[in-house]
């Protein structure tokens, strides 16, 4: 089938041309690109995504399909996809489905065949902008002026977060963990509930008093897209329930963690995206190589007062990739120890929140034993 002729223009005015696939629909948003070799399912049903268009450096995207259990969300939200060549032809016995043809349900369009290397350069030279891909014969000037008069989205976390609560159950559980979805990955569900947790994901805005009538065991903070400044609710119930139970943060949680102790956050030039980032363990000394996915960072100058304590950091860039404050049992890390597909270096962080419930769960016992 012949694909419909596209092009991306950028803000800085550069235009790319190429083909169409998935939706055939025009959409503005952010542009990032991410380095990852494998993993385009997951990246494509990743909510952090929402509203942005990803570059892939690797240059085959859709070869092997989708699978029915690797998604990350029900309902994608990615902006699209940039990709130097699209393939439809299945390698992996376990594919159901085509990238395209889910992409065309959701109403996700997508480019092939753009200089990809040439975008990936440009984002990294003059950092993230948005773009708008439009058919190829829309007039550029026409194009720069949609993309002008196109609000910058602040309400990316209300989009993907579960409009009502929703529970993971799984045999024999030992904790309760309450979730707080701003676009949680199911991978992450899936890593505490294999640990013993059953999961209550509930939506970015619930408020303290609800999270403490479920009698949570640990409280979690998820992953999400856009500026966690836009998010001052979930950043309340941090505030109010820190100390009172062990709280965990990953990725968009932990710039929620830092911002609801009294730190702040900044923008990145074009954010860490990708599956090969080296951090250090400050406590150990170890390297980890992540997967990472975000936008924004947590300033370091900012921590001085607030009780936290930087204990991983990128080594690219030195940017603040793990806090925690022991004494009030809040720990958080920029990147994802749960990546599905990617390394798994990191895993021993949902094994840190396990062991920081227990000891929870032992103090709260001795002190109930002490009222009696």
């Amino acid at each position: 089938m012949e694909r419909p002729r596209k092009k991306l223009v950028f803000e800085n005015g550069r235009v790319f041309a190429g083909e169409g696939f998935g939706a055939d629909a025009d959409a503005v948003c952010e542009a990032v690109f991410n380095t990852s070799m494998v993993g385009y399912q997951e990246i494509f049903s990743d909510p952090s995504y929402c509203g942005q268009f990803v570059c892939m450096t690797y240059p085959l995207i859709g070869n092997y399909g989708l699978a029915a259990d690797d998604y990350e969300t029900k309902t994608p939200r990615i902006g699209g996809f940039i990709v130097r060549e699209y393939n439809d032809s299945l390698s992996n016995f376990r594919a159901a489905r085509t990238l395209s043809e889910v992409m065309e349900e959701y109403g996700v369009p997508g480019i092939a065949g753009p200089d990809t290397r040439a975008i990936t350069r440009m984002l990294r030279s003059e950092g993230s902008m948005r773009a708008l891909l439009t058919d190829a014969d829309t007039p550029d000037a026409a194009a720069l002026e949609q993309l002008a008069g196109t609000p910058v989205p602040r309400d990316q976390v209300a989009r993907v977060s579960c409009k009502k609560p929703w529970r993971c159950r799984t045999a024999n559980a030992r904790y309760s963990v309450v979730a707080v979805d701003c676009g949680v990955k199911h991978n992450i569900v899936r890593s505490l509930a294999a640990r013993g947790c059953d999961v209550t994901v509930v939506p970015y805005d619930t408020p303290a008093k609800a999270v403490l009538a479920m009698e949570p065991d640990g409280l979690f903070l998820s992953n999400g897209p856009g500026d966690p400044r836009d998010v001052p609710e979930a950043a309340a119930l941090v505030r109010a329930l820190q100390g009172r139970l062990p709280i965990f943060g990953i990725c968009l949680g932990h710039q929620l963690i830092a911002l609801a102790i009294g730190a702040r956050s900044y923008q990145l030039k074009f954010g860490h995206r990708g599956g090969n980032h080296p951090v250090k363990n400050l406590l150990t000394g170890r390297i980890e190589i992540t997967s990472q996915n975000h936008s924004f960072a947590v300033d370091p100058e900012s921590l001085s007062g607030t009780g936290l304590t930087v204990t991983h950091q990128n080594l690219l860039d030195g940017t603040v990739e793990g806090l925690e404050n022991a004494a009030q049992r809040i720990f958080s890390v920029q990147y994802h120890p749960e990546s599905a597909p990617g390394p798994q270096d990191s895993a021993y962080l949902f094994d840190k929140f396990i062991a920081s419930i227990e000891a929870f769960l032992a103090e709260r016992g001795d002190r109930d034993a002490e009222a009696y």
